[in-house]
């Protein structure tokens, strides 16, 4: 799934984001979906969400 669309973001839904002080790496960070912080339908970076464990950061991948 597109992790640049708003609606394929559920809470409760395992994720990988780039937090912002990874953005240069790249690294990828994994955890589930607490809340959804974009509130546009689409964003080209990625949906901004807050994990369970409270990082906030850009999904880049969706893991079912």
């Amino acid at each position: 799934m597109d992790g640049t669309l708003r609606k394929n973001i559920k809470s409760g839904l395992a994720v990988g984001i780039v937090l912002k002080e990874d953005q240069s790496s790249g690294y990828i960070t994994t955890g589930t979906v607490r809340d959804i912080l974009t509130k546009s339908p689409k964003h080209p970076h990625g949906i901004k969400v807050r994990l369970i464990g409270g990082d906030v950061g850009r999904v880049k991948e969706i893991y079912s």
